[in-house]
């Protein structure tokens, strides 16, 4: 079941809020929110709801333990949590990278061959590993009740592909006080959002992109390898790069509305999750890109990662270089180790195949490149030449990420500039770029805040009086979500194309 479908809309969503609201207090409205996560995963993941329950239970038990602890036993509770970061790992290592591990050694045993990647791993495991770092730190404090960390873990606003939501960031209103009306109409306007964005932009430029570079089911076939990599190479010049920006339109909008109809259920019931998303593609230098992309993973990744590795073994080597050099270069040590760590997780997180890992190295040689003497250059010049230092950077990463195979990835390369003997152009690129002309041109400036300010200027104006400003939030927060739910109801009808990329994730 996944939150664009017609029974997540006209079944589950509608029995879940009725039931909720029916519930008279906290617990029983914790209870029915359970209840509903728990269906919600087992529909998409049967067999694998017995993890996710039993990773809970651990990461309860040992946050359990750590705070019964004394806090002058330092090496007990650092045990606590060794183990608590061992089964989490060990648990996400097995099912998301087994296989890739062991192909890389020759043999794959029989019984790792026959897993497959339990929906939403990457999202929960950090979530359960959040609370119990948490708890460590004396950030947060214990859940006494196990089922409290199951609903936490289990939400199935955030579940399945984030936003990754941090226990402390909203413990108390799951399970202290929470304000389950206030943001119900804000909450409803989100979610329609989100989905208009999925239904008529993020599926309609996926459907682009598979006419033009091959769809994932195709390309995952391996003995199709040879005629895949044929047809990559004979794209025109025109319809590649046509393909790419498609593909890339489809990413934002694909995660983006995910996140968006999370927040949006989540506000639905007094739920106040993080914004994942801030506009990417108008940054100007990779830096800043991630500060804007899927925003969550990457304070993740700062505050649970980047800090203990820049006090602890980077440290290390810091001191060890600057000892045998200078401390500039004990410092550009410390930053390259920690950066190469990071990147590599952050790789890894993304996909389990050794390209992923190359792909968060592609990142991190950029992003080092400026922070050594490119960002002054980049500062310097016009504001559109970054803008085209970027472009180039996210169409390069997208036959990465896109295609994973690094072998895929050289022919789309190539295929960018020419380089396979193909067409500079063709009939069919052209023609699906000017049917779709209108299309890509809104999906690249709805891409920036253009609409929004136009929307925020329009409220001021109209908001004068009383009148004025009831009509902008009867428009607002009405008329606008019936609107998208109906337009993106009559594309799902008629549409077959409705995945979310982040969920092999």
């Amino acid at each position: 079941m996944v939150f664009s479908s017609l029974i997540f809309l006209y079944a589950f969503l509608p029995l879940c809020l009725i039931a909720y609201a029916l519930c008279h207090n906290l617990k029983a409205k914790n209870i029915c929110l359970l209840v509903f996560s728990i269906i919600f995963y087992t529909w998409g993941e049967p067999k694998y709801i017995l993890l996710l329950i039993a990773m809970s239970f651990f990461d309860w038990l040992f946050a359990l333990l750590i705070q019964h602890t004394e806090k002058t036993e330092k090496k007990k509770r650092k045990c606590w949590l060794t183990l608590a970061c061992i089964v989490n790992l060990g648990l996400i290592g097995l099912f998301k990278y087994g296989k890739m591990l062991f192909a890389t050694v020759g043999y794959v045993p029989a019984f790792v061959e026959n897993l497959t990647l339990p929906l939403g791993i990457s999202f929960y495991t950090f979530q359960l590993l959040s609370y119990v770092i948490d708890v460590y730190r004396g950030e947060a404090e214990a859940q006494k009740e196990y089922w409290h960390v199951l609903l936490f873990a289990a939400l199935y606003h955030q579940c399945i592909a984030g936003p990754i939501v941090r226990y402390k960031t909203i413990a108390n209103e799951l399970f202290v006080s929470r304000d389950d009306k206030a943001d119900l109409a804000k909450g409803c306007f989100r979610f329609s959002l989100g989905l208009a964005k999925k239904v008529l932009l993020a599926n309609t430029f996926g459907e682009l992109a598979n006419s033009l570079l091959l769809s994932d089911t195709v390309l995952s076939d391996s003995a199709l390898f040879s005629a895949n990599n044929s047809a990559l190479s004979n794209v025109s010049v025109t319809g590649t790069w046509i393909g790419l920006i498609v593909a890339t339109l489809q990413m934002y909008y694909d995660f983006s509305a995910y996140s968006e109809m999370a927040i949006g259920l989540g506000l639905m019931v007094g739920l106040h999750y993080p914004e994942n998303f801030n506009y990417p593609y108008i940054a100007k230098t990779a830096n800043e890109y991630w500060r804007r992309w899927h925003m969550t993973l990457g304070q993740w990744f700062r505050d649970y990662l980047y800090y203990p590795l820049t006090l602890g073994p980077a440290m290390k080597i810091r001191k060890f270089f600057t000892k045998k050099t200078n401390r500039k270069t004990g410092m550009f040590m410390q930053n390259l180790f920690t950066m190469l760590v990071i990147w590599s997780c952050t790789g890894l997180w993304h996909g389990a195949a050794w390209s992923y890992v190359l792909w968060g190295l592609y990142w991190c040689f950029f992003m080092l490149l400026e922070q050594s003497f490119l960002q002054k250059w980049l500062e310097k010049i016009p504001g559109v030449f970054s803008h085209i230092y970027l472009f180039i950077l996210l169409m390069l990463e997208r036959t990465f990420f896109r295609f994973g195979d690094l072998r895929y990835s050289l022919t789309v390369v190539k295929s960018m500039f020419g380089l396979n003997g193909n067409s500079f152009s063709d009939f069919s690129s052209l023609t699906l770029l000017k049917n779709n002309l209108f299309l890509i041109v809104f999906g690249i400036i709805a891409a920036t805040p253009a609409i929004k300010l136009i929307c925020i200027y329009l409220k001021k104006k109209m908001s004068c009086s009383n009148i004025g400003e009831k009509m902008v939030a009867f428009v607002e927060y009405a008329v606008i979500p019936v609107v998208l739910l109906i337009l993106s109801t009559g594309a799902l009808v008629g549409g077959s194309y409705n995945p979310f990329l982040y969920y092999r994730f």
